[in-house]
């Protein structure tokens, strides 16, 4: 999974939204790869200085588990008002 997000408080992001989400995806089965603020946009017209954050998991039923879960609704309600996130969902072919 692929967010970019344009976040406005980022203290309280962290602390509230980063936190809990932190927690759920790892009981979900999923492990960040990448938390960084300072995306450079070099094509497209959105995204220069978000947040990225890139996670991997066992596989696309495990990461719908976790994003359909009631657990997450409440917890992406952290995040209203302090952060615009673009989500892409996205299935690796198998590597060798």
């Amino acid at each position: 999974m692929i967010v970019l997000a344009d976040i406005a408080d980022r203290d309280a992001f962290i602390g509230g939204y980063g936190k809990a989400a932190a927690a759920l995806i790892e009981q979900h089965g999923g492990r960040y790869l990448v938390r960084a603020p300072g995306v450079q946009l070099l094509e497209g017209d959105w995204g220069d200085g978000s947040s990225a954050v890139i996670s991997e998991w066992p596989d696309m039923t495990a990461l719908r588990a976790f994003w359909d879960s009631p657990e997450y609704a409440e917890i992406k309600k952290l995040r209203d008002g302090i952060a615009d996130c673009r989500v892409w969902a996205i299935e690796a072919p198998n590597r060798p």
